[in-house]
C-alpha cells in the first residue's frame, strides 16, 4: 500500500505548447509499471482549454467545479458541467477547457500504451473555440 499525502506531489503550469491560457496540473493517479492508469485534477481559468490530442487507450473526465467546453473532432462543441462524465475513445481527436467567462475543473484519467499517454496536436484556434 502507498498513501501520496496532500502536497507530496507538486502543482504544475500546463505547459503552453500542449495549452491555451492558464492552467494548473495537480498530479492524483502515478502507479508504477505494469500498471497503466494516470490520472490528475486539472484546473482552466476561463478560456482556458488544451490543444487538439488524441489518448492511445482513451480518456474520462469527470467534472468537478465551474462550467467547461469539450469537443470531439467533426463534432458540436458541448458544455460540460460539474459530475458530468466525458469519455474520448481511443485515438479520438478531441479538446476541452473552461468557457469563456467561467472556471472549470475535472479529473483527467488515462492509461498508458507503449509508455505514452498523450499524442499532442495543433492548437485549438480562436475561431475553432467560438461556439
Amino acid at each position: 500500500m502507498e498513501i501520496k499525502r496532500v502536497g507530496s506531489q507538486a502543482s504544475m503550469k500546463g505547459a503552453t505548447d500542449w495549452f491555451t491560457g492558464t492552467v494548473r496540473i495537480d498530479p492524483l493517479i502515478t502507479t508504477p509499471d505494469p500498471a497503466l492508469v494516470s490520472g490528475a485534477s486539472v484546473t482552466f481559468e476561463p478560456g482556458a482549454r488544451t490543444a487538439w490530442h488524441t489518448h492511445p487507450l482513451g480518456q474520462t473526465l469527470i467534472v468537478t467545479a465551474g462550467c467547461g467546453w469539450a469537443q470531439r473532432e467533426g463534432g458540436p462543441v458541448e458544455e460540460i458541467h460539474p459530475g458530468d462524465v466525458v469519455w474520448f475513445a481511443p485515438n479520438e481527436k478531441h479538446w476541452h477547457g473552461a468557457a469563456p467567462t467561467t472556471a472549470m475543473s475535472h479529473f483527467a484519467i488515462q492509461e498508458k500504451k507503449d509508455g505514452k499517454v498523450v499524442d499532442w496536436m495543433e492548437h485549438v484556434t480562436d475561431e475553432q473555440y467560438q461556439r
